[in-house]
């Protein structure tokens, strides 16, 4: 009897203990599981996009982390006049490179289409070991830590590049590549939500305390980017695209050829391969470019031009940290909204798509400079993230429509890499100009307006006239 009591007496605190573990993991593993059923649904478990999308929310994750720790060295440790020289040394030692550097990642990564998961992994993996890197110098703001930051800038559009690259390939059946890429981009905008209260935080604890973070994240990337299917890998019937003809001439579309025959065109009797490049598909995707082109300078202006003008002169009754926050929860609200309002949209008109949310911008933006005020800042920073949403899901649908197969994640890699040129540019342009948020509105007003002028007469002309290659139902 002794013994058959000492034999049952552990059970019940065993019993008790796998309890309390099982309540304890309830929250995680819930959590997990919910997360999981949302990005594999409607197919894209099976195709891989849902380990897209995860893998994409670990960069948001990652690259808000660095992007903490960076904001609190180089502009909240230091007085504003110290501050807007700091954010100019970052923007030439950082962005003066990448600009020479953008134009090379596309065809650099066309180069290696059987090595996408790779690159991808190695992206995050170069990103884990600049993070670590820069923890050692972000409490004192030394030169080393901008060379790290270059290398985290370049190895992360070198992922959104190839990122866009590989959505082409893991579509789910009757899945648009809009719906697609907006339900990658809304993922990453979660987790950049999510883990920005969580760098702040750690942040507290230590200037490098969210670099250890990104490191942690990206090391989780880099695994994650090997598990996407393997035909992530494949290149078969792909071929480059190119933005401008050779030798700035007028480069005719390809002709249809069978199977197993080279598409060209006869001069002279002699056969002359051409390759499809985004001028032989229409004028939609070039004004597409146009206009996402405004949206990006205006994004990078925003982003430089007040976070100085807040820092200085702080929104009506708000600290100047409280003013940022409205400023970038309004924005990333706006940014949440376009994303899911163009899934919603499809593919449906997007010509007119990006000529009316251009229109739309730009109207808010006079009105910001002509009734300038807390109101209007946070209007026009909404309208800006929900426009740049827009506009960009549509350009995609322009390109999935006109652009063909052959060539479409090359098209991808090459206008990713413009739109990031745009941004530099209006960048720049937000951290040279003097505090005066009139004269700033009006300058965001003027950089849309320039892209409408080049863009919208041409939009609503293709739209009009019909996609001469209707390839999406």
């Amino acid at each position: 009897m002794a013994s058959a009591r000492s034999h049952d007496g552990p059970g019940p605190l065993r019993s008790a203990g796998r309890s309390i573990g099982h309540a304890l993991r309830v929250p995680f593993t819930g959590t997990a599981r919910g997360i999981r059923k949302a990005t594999h649904a409607h197919g894209a478990g099976e195709s891989g996009l849902g380990k897209l999308i995860e893998l994409h929310a670990v960069n948001g994750a990652g690259d808000v982390m660095i992007t903490v720790a960076l904001a609190s060295t180089v502009f909240f440790s230091v007085p504003t006049d110290q501050a807007r020289g700091r954010v100019a040394l970052y923007l030439a030692v950082t962005m003066a490179p990448f600009i020479l550097l953008a134009p090379v990642i596309g065809p650099l990564l066309d180069r290696l289409p059987h090595g996408r998961r790779a690159a991808m992994a190695g992206s995050m993996l170069a990103r884990a070991a600049l993070a670590l890197t820069m923890s050692g110098a972000v409490a004192t703001g030394d030169l080393e830590l901008y060379p790290a930051a270059l290398g985290v800038l370049v190895c992360s559009k070198a992922y959104g590049v190839v990122r866009s690259a590989v959505v082409p390939r893991l579509l789910p059946p009757k899945f648009s590549l809009v719906k697609a890429n907006s339900r990658v981009t809304l993922a990453g905008l979660l987790a950049t939500g999510a883990a920005a209260p969580v760098g702040a935080g750690l942040q507290t604890i230590g200037p490098q305390w969210p670099l250890y973070g990104a490191c942690a994240i990206f090391v989780g990337g880099g695994i994650l980017a090997f598990t996407l299917p393997p035909k992530v890998d494949s290149a078969k019937g792909e071929s480059r695209a190119q933005l401008v003809p050779p030798h700035g001439g007028s480069e005719p579309r390809p002709s249809p050829t069978k199977p197993g025959t080279k598409g060209g065109t006869k001069t002279g009797g002699k056969s002359r391969e051409r390759r499809p490049g985004l001028r032989s598909v229409g004028p939609s995707v070039l004004h597409g470019l146009q206009a996402n082109a405004a949206h990006r300078a205006l994004s990078g202006f925003l982003i430089f031009f007040l976070a100085f003008l807040l820092r200085e002169h702080p929104l009506a009754g708000q600290s100047a940290a409280i003013s940022l926050g409205i400023v970038g929860a309004a924005a990333g609200v706006g940014n949440a909204l376009g994303t899911a309002v163009g899934s919603w949209l499809r593919a449906r008109g997007p010509e007119i798509i990006v000529a009316s949310v251009l229109g739309l911008a730009l109207g808010v933006a006079i009105l910001a400079a002509v009734f300038f005020s807390t109101v209007m800042v946070a209007a026009l920073a909404a309208t800006a993230g929900l426009t740049q949403a827009l506009s960009k899901l549509s350009l995609d649908a322009m390109i999935q429509r006109d652009v063909p197969e052959e060539v479409r994640t090359s098209a991808f890699a090459r206008s990713e890499t413009l739109l990031q040129m745009a941004w530099v540019v209006g960048g720049a342009i937000g951290i040279a100009l003097p505090l005066n948020g009139v004269l700033g509105m009006s300058v965001a007003a003027g950089l849309l307006a320039l892209g409408a002028s080049a863009s919208v007469r041409g939009l609503l002309g293709a739209a009009r006239r019909g996609s001469p290659h209707p390839r999406v139902a």
